[in-house]
């Protein structure tokens, strides 16, 4: 184990989100501010009392409202009993509070400019009493007074009904700058897609169904979906083929995966217009073998009309993800001769979105567990189609022919009597390093480069290549099993059975050797995450979920060009400065053995 974590730097918060459902929120002052407050507590189906000075009278037009709605309940300071002779808003507020059980948080908002303007000490009074009885407080403005504070936020609308979503976001300065938060709330609003709000309640009706196979509000706890027993996050982590003996709770496991693959990977726009027969589709039986199935493929499709043109298959490639890297030929493929798209998961959304509306887009569901099934699925799809006259492009992430089993679907395709078209695509095994400012090759570094995958076919392991100073290793669809990964690589073949030869070809790396997981490479999203074998897996579990898709870079080439760059590596005595090296890349002896960096260079906006 390494002795170091990464530091924690204050300043931070920890960012909640509070259930008051049924409990009731207190809030002390009727400005507009209350007003707000109060609001933000009736939407998330809490009780209201506002306690105020001056009478109804003195609050807000909307407090007014509210309470002549019967919204929320006011009640005066002078109206509440004391419990001792000193007759102060402290002993009143101890007996209020003794009297009304179940209030959850206490918001005191007329510590701002006001007519009835609370001061300093009186502040601190009322705080110690909500305190005393663990109550929760915000303090309008005075930071030592708060036991948390309120986000810039805002609540989504669907975007054909006006009516709002589940779907809220919430943004915080930590008191560096409160006007700032609503901007950047604003800004970032706006760069989300209007149909997000639809999207996920279309979601939460999906979890209902993976649930207990109806239609019903989903009740599955956000854990179920996200955490893995501990391990890192990742919505690509196996789970077992669907199976006619699989239990209740195996299925329920399996479906909920199968959700967070469909989260990650769909557009929003798709998620936003699913109907409630494309959401039971998604846990339909995909086995081909099936008869239900076999009778569905020999069926006819609403979706097609009658051609009298000869159909055909375009097998194309669609880049690492970024939409100025699509080559001229696929771009022509989707937006002009496309009459059918059959995309992978992975191709992303703005790839997708350069499609025109009226051409029909399905997306495989090579979920975990369900790969082999789905891959059937859809090449039984592009024939159906191009048998009636349509041009059928299957769209893949990268190359169609590197990891993309095109050779699969040309066999497939010419034993039923098409010969695709296979359009080639710019590769994320080259593509990606390159944006994370990685030479695969450098004079000096890496001679050679090998291009390898992390999992086998039906999820079997790989043999993986041993270690050689001066090569690169890329290895694709592999970050969901890192650690058998790195297991591989570094353990003594000594010691494994028949000398690790179904684990690895050649010799042990060493564990300062230097490893780049890159996830979502050439998108706004991009995160590469740097370190040695010897401590990546801690530092991909420190940094949050996973962002498939994610690949591996291994290899002297991964800091070449840091900094003022390290071109020594294949040089005489270059091995003996190696802890150096990988000492002066990840910053010194203070470094936590790590670093990440976010977001794509400087340059790419435009592009």
């Amino acid at each position: 184990m390494s002795d170091s974590y990464a530091l924690p730097k204050g300043g931070a918060s920890l960012i909640l989100s509070f259930r008051v459902q049924n409990k009731v929120v207190l809030i002390v002052g009727s400005g507009i501010l209350a007003a707000s407050r109060a609001f933000a507590a009736l939407e998330a189906d809490s009780s209201v009392v506002i306690l105020a000075k001056g009478g109804i009278e003195a609050a807000c037009d909307e407090i007014q409202w509210r309470v002549r709605q019967r919204q929320i309940q006011f009640v005066d300071w002078e109206d509440l009993p004391s419990s001792s002779a000193s007759n102060n808003d402290a002993d009143r507020l101890e007996a209020f509070l003794q009297a009304t059980p179940g209030i959850a948080l206490g918001v005191i908002t007329d510590t701002l400019s006001t007519s009835q303007r609370r001061d300093h000490a009186s502040a601190q009074e009322i705080y110690r009493v909500f305190h005393a009885r663990n109550i929760p407080v915000n303090t309008t403005d005075i930071a030592e007074f708060c036991d948390f504070t309120f986000t810039s936020s805002h609540r989504f609308e669907h975007h054909e009904t006006g009516e709002k979503t589940p779907l809220q976001i919430g943004v915080t300065t930590n008191g560096q700058g409160c006007r700032l938060a609503a901007r950047l709330r604003r800004e970032i609003v706006s760069k989300l897609s209007r149909e997000v709000g639809a999207a996920v309640e279309k979601v939460g009706q999906l979890r209902g169904i993976a649930k207990d196979g109806s239609g019903a509000e989903a009740h599955v706890e956000e854990d179920e979906e996200i955490c893995e027993e501990s391990a890192v996050l990742t919505p690509n982590r196996p789970v077992p083929s669907r199976s006619n003996s699989e239990s209740a709770s195996e299925s329920r496991t399996r479906r909920i995966k199968w959700v967070a693959q469909i989260s990650e990977y769909w557009p929003i726009s798709k998620l936003a217009s699913m109907s409630e027969t494309d959401m039971q589709e998604v846990f339909a039986d995909s086995n081909p073998h099936h008869p239900s199935a076999a009778s569905e493929a020999q069926s006819p499709s609403l979706h097609f009309g009658t051609f009298s043109k000869a159909g055909r298959i375009l097998l194309v490639g669609s880049g690492p993800g970024h939409p100025s890297l699509l080559t001229i030929a696929t771009h022509t493929a989707l937006t002009q001769l496309a009459d059918l798209v059959l995309s992978d998961k992975l191709v992303p959304a703005a790839v997708l979105s350069l499609i025109p509306k009226h051409v029909e887009v399905r997306i495989a569901r090579k979920f975990p567990g369900n790969a082999e099934g789905a891959q059937i699925e859809m090449m039984e799809a592009a024939i159906t189609a191009a048998k009636k006259g349509l041009t059928v492009v299957r769209l893949k992430q990268g190359d169609p022919v590197v990891y993309g089993r095109a050779g699969e679907e040309v066999l497939y395709f010419r034993s039923h009597g098409f010969e695709p078209v296979v359009i080639p695509g710019v590769s994320s095994a080259l593509a990606a390093p390159t944006f994370a400012g990685i030479p695969v090759t450098q004079r000096g570094v890496a001679e050679s480069l090998i291009v390898c995958t992390g999992v086998g076919r039906k999820g079997k392991e790989v043999q993986l290549p041993g270690y050689e100073r001066g090569r690169t290793v890329v290895i694709l669809m592999g970050v969901a099993r890192i650690q058998q990964v790195i297991n591989a690589l570094v353990e003594d073949s000594s010691s494994e059975p028949n000398g690790g030869q179904g684990r690895r070809d050649g010799r042990g790396y060493p564990l300062n050797t230097p490893i780049a997981i890159i996830e979502r490479a050439s998108m706004p999203d991009q995160r590469v995450i740097s370190s040695t074998l010897k401590d990546i897996v801690r530092a991909l579990e420190s940094s949050g979920e996973q962002r498939p898709p994610g690949m591996m870079i291994i290899g002297w080439a991964v800091l070449a060009l840091h900094g003022q760059g390290d071109m020594g590596v294949l040089d005489k005595d270059g091995e003996s400065q190696d802890a150096a090296r990988v000492k002066r890349w990840l910053g010194g002896d203070d470094a936590c053995g790590w670093k990440v960096r976010e977001g794509l260079e400087t340059g790419w906006e435009d592009l």
